[in-house]
């Protein structure tokens, strides 16, 4: 980590966080808070305190909160006449405030007469009420008609000898001339952040209202009875909502309200976390001061967005260069560019992660918010690592100096060569496949072999005794054993060939019936094993059918991916994964390790884990030496998937001591690494598939009460959506950087068949996590219907979940009225997430169409 290159890099990337941090919180020079404005509007509750459950401030809080604002204001407004509320306007003559006393009105008849009856009252013995208020946003909420709310304002205007109104929001009054008629003045609200209104335009829009008001009732005196912008809370189309955002849009209003001489009531003294059970989260932030009543923001200073910018940026370095060192420590061999790739990468999820997580504890904490947040840093926490992991693989796929463990060809004579055994198991195979298979095998230019076929429990004697007799006429090298019953599937059979291979034979190969070899690939390979720490040597799979049709082009194109960029990069740290074909593996290892496991669906992963926790070397070779046949169906290619995802879930239960280092073995730390970073993208699909079904409750019920539910907050959204475009960015560029595919076609159609497999994935990692049978993958039964009714059968699930996010992205956007940035990324989420589950329609109908012409060969049970 420490090396002149690394450190360089690291300060540069430092140096430009931190400028990237000051020149968003650049300071802004606002006009200055008046020395004592107006008025506030006042609600004395604190943050244990709530009308809605009948828990009111003491006489002594609302003598302190009074006390405390007769500095700042010439007046306050109250909104209803309850409990020690009724006792405000006598504590602030003590004060020398005014009040502008306000009465509730609601829906309940009685307790409206209660209200108006103590406004009357308290307005009659208090001088200091200078201006009564007869409900509050009445009208607008619909609470009751117009003509049944019209009777309480006469009686209240009748009864007291000052000023009687009610207070809407400007268009209102414009709606309903009649309400006008019936009032002194005119009480306007001025919230231009519920009408999203960008703060930059909103002072003019509030000059713009009053102006129309003034036009539409010229003889009515306008009182602005709440002005104000929330501190936290959703965007609302334009409108944002925050501390700085509150300063510079009040300091600037207070403005141009002072030079007018406007009368105005600020949008409020204290924040009330209580609204936001009615208002939603934004209503419990409108206070200038907190519900601990400190100040929010500066009132004569520069405004800065974040003022704790410095400590944040400084955290956020700090995180990040414990990050690099992690992810540059043990790869020496990157070169200045991925390491500078691994920098930004570094750098930028700290910052991000650093700036979401302030954000969001910047708020008041419930219970709820807690449990929201938790989840949220756990989700964060599981996106960052996938990111990391990709971001890591990707810089040591394309820009590297040199491999360290590469592959280094070994000569030796024919006498030094080992003797290998190549065990090849079946199970109701085309013998003509398998016959070729075993041709191929015998054209090998290598002096000692001997290959071992173990037909396991095929029944029918058609299929298992043509590969007998052609075993018999290749000659004795070649031996063919059918046994039927026997237990453990292809470890089963694996064991039962070990247990007959030549005592001579200290090499074991193993291929798949359908590998037509190279000639050369044991005398190319074998030679390693000359190093006794090399206990398997392996070569990639390969295919011959690649151009049969699409749906095998696509696949083709993916599987090329894992063995030509992932095995690579594991093979830096002697941590690649054993696969059951093209490979050798040292025959005393493989029986120190325990033999194949019969209980693993998987058994070759799981043998190399082992073989590696008993401190071996793997060496890996990226060249074909044998090709075989891919997946006919989309069936099939996901019956494939589903096994090795299972597989994998089966060796981490079982070997989740060694892999966390908490039990005994011989691995490495890059091991360790490798295998969990290897199994991270199958475990982030299962929780994706957690996470569409969240998101499909969650759009749900905006659809059904909008009113009560908003979009998930935008920190929910962005981390998948990021973790979505950097994997799809990744595979196009290192695809295409590092030659895998011939063109941006093959490159896409890679992309496809991946995201096809998404979903099969995550039900594979949730089967294995929590069941230990070997899973059964159902094939639909419908071989003679139309091609589009066999597409939409083999992926019958993936199509119901694309249609169904598809139907709520297009409900959540015709019954949200409000636009909002939450809202659209929110939509952008929801058609994303549909991409795995599209693609998965698109390669089923490439599948199953007859045009595709899907050839008829099998692919072996264990591939």
């Amino acid at each position: 980590m420490f090396n002149k290159a690394n450190v360089v890099i690291t300060v540069a990337i430092a140096l430009l966080t931190i400028s990237i941090w000051a020149l968003l919180n650049r300071p802004e020079i606002e006009p200055p808070w008046p020395r004592k404005i107006q008025g506030f509007c006042y609600s004395p509750f604190r943050e244990d305190q709530s009308p809605l459950e009948g828990i009111f401030p003491t006489v002594e809080q609302i003598e302190s909160d009074l006390a405390m604002l007769a500095k700042k204001t010439h007046a306050v407004r109250t909104y209803s006449m309850e409990e020690t509320i009724v006792e405000v306007p006598k504590i602030a003559q003590k004060y020398g405030l005014n009040v502008a006393l306000g009465a509730w009105i609601g829906n309940d008849h009685e307790r409206n007469q209660q209200e108006i009856e103590l406004l009357i009252k308290s307005a009659g013995q208090n001088r200091n009420v200078v201006r009564a208020i007869v409900g509050n946003e009445v009208i607008l909420r619909g609470d009751i008609p117009l003509a049944e709310f019209l009777p309480y304002l006469i009686k209240v205007r009748k009864a007291l000898n000052i000023p009687v109104s009610t207070t809407e929001p400007w268009h209102v009054w414009i709606k309903n001339p009649e309400l006008a008629e019936n009032v002194d003045y005119l009480g306007v609200h001025l919230l231009p952040y519920w009408e999203g209104v960008e703060l930059d335009a909103a002072v003019d829009y509030c000059i713009e209202k009053l102006r129309e008001l003034k036009e539409a009732f010229p003889d009515k005196p306008i009182v602005i009875a709440e002005v104000g912008w929330p501190s936290e809370g959703r965007t609302r189309q334009w409108a944002d909502a925050s501390e700085s955002n509150e300063a510079t849009f009040l300091r600037r209003f207070l403005d141009y309200a002072e030079k007018q001489d406007h009368i105005y009531y600020v949008m409020e003294a204290f924040d009330q976390p209580w609204k936001a059970k009615s208002e939603g989260a934004v209503g419990a932030y409108w206070g200038v001061y907190d519900v601990y009543r400190q100040p929010k923001f500066e009132f004569t200073r520069p405004i800065i967005k974040i003022p704790e910018w410095r400590t944040l940026a400084g955290l956020s370095v700090l995180i990040a260069v414990i990050i690099l060192a992690l992810l540059v420590t043990y790869s020496q061999t990157l070169n200045i560019r991925g390491r500078s790739f691994l920098a930004v990468i570094a750098f930028t999820l700290a910052a991000v992660s650093v700036w979401a997580t302030y954000d969001y504890i910047n708020q008041y904490l419930s219970i709820r918010t807690v449990v929201v947040g938790i989840l949220i840093v756990l989700g964060m926490i599981g996106v960052i690592l996938v990111l990391l992991t990709e971001a890591h693989e990707w810089a040591e796929a394309v820009w590297v100096k040199v491999r360290r463990r590469p592959f280094k060809p070994i000569i030796v004579d024919d006498a030094e060569l080992p003797m290998v055994s190549v065990h090849i198991p079946t199970y109701n195979e085309p013998p003509e496949m398998v016959n070729r298979t075993l041709d191929a095998l015998a054209r090998m230019n290598y002096p000692r072999f001997e290959v071992i076929v173990v037909d396991n429990n095929t029944r029918d004697e058609n299929v298992w005794r043509p590969v007998e007799d052609h075993c018999r006429r290749l000659g004795p090298r070649f031996k063919f054993f059918h046994v039927d019953p026997l237990t453990g599937f292809k470890a089963g059979a694996l064991n039962y060939a070990l247990d007959r291979t030549d005592p001579e034979a200290s090499i074991i190969g193993v291929i798949d019936s359908d590998y037509e070899v190279d000639p050369f690939w044991l005398r190319d390979l074998a030679p390693q094993f000359k190093t006794d720490a090399v206990a398997i040597v392996q070569a990639p799979q390969d295919y011959r059918d690649e151009s049969a049709n699409a749906f095998k082009s696509m696949c083709y194109a993916e599987y090329r991916g894992f063995f030509y960029i992932g095995m690579i990069t594991r093979n830096e740290r002697n941590a690649i994964i054993q696969h059951g074909t093209m490979s050798l593996v040292r025959r005393s290892a493989l029986e120190e390790a325990g033999r194949w496991s019969q209980w693993c669906i998987t058994e070759d992963a799981e043998l190399g884990l082992r073989i590696f926790e008993h401190g071996y070397e793997a060496m890996y070779i990226p060249k074909s030496y044998g090709k075989g046949l891919m997946p006919d169906t989309f069936v099939d290619y996901k019956k494939q998937r589903f096994r090795w995802a299972y597989g994998a879930m089966q060796i981490l239960r079982r070997h989740k001591g060694r892999l966390t280092g908490l039990g005994k073995s011989r691995l490495t730390a890059g091991q360790r690494y490798h295998f969990w970073a290897g199994w991270l993208p199958w475990i982030a699909d299962a929780l994706n598939l957690v996470f569409n079904m969240g998101a499909v409750v969650w759009s749900l019920l905006m659809i059904t009460a909008p009113e009560k539910f908003d979009p998930p907050l935008m920190i929910f959204s962005i981390f998948p959506l990021a973790l979505f475009c950097f994997k799809v960015a990744k595979l196009i560029f290192i695809y295409r950087g590092a030659h895998i595919v011939a063109g941006i076609g093959q490159t896409f159609s890679a992309a496809v068949a991946g995201l096809a497999l998404s979903h099969t994935i995550a039900r594979a990692i949730w089967s294995g996590l929590f069941t230990s049978g070997k899973p059964f993958f159902r094939t639909p039964k419908m071989a003679d219907a139309h091609p589009f009714l066999k597409a939409i059968a083999s992926s019958r699930e993936e199509t119901l979940f694309m249609a169904l996010l598809w139907l709520l992205a297009a409900c959540v956007a015709w019954t949200k009225t409000t636009v909002s940035p939450d809202l659209i990324i929110w939509i952008i989420v929801l058609l994303m997430q549909s991409l795995p589950y599209l693609a998965a329609f698109v390669v089923s109908l490439i599948s199953a169409f007859p045009g595709s012409g899907q050839k008829q060969a099998v692919v072996p049970e264990a591939a």
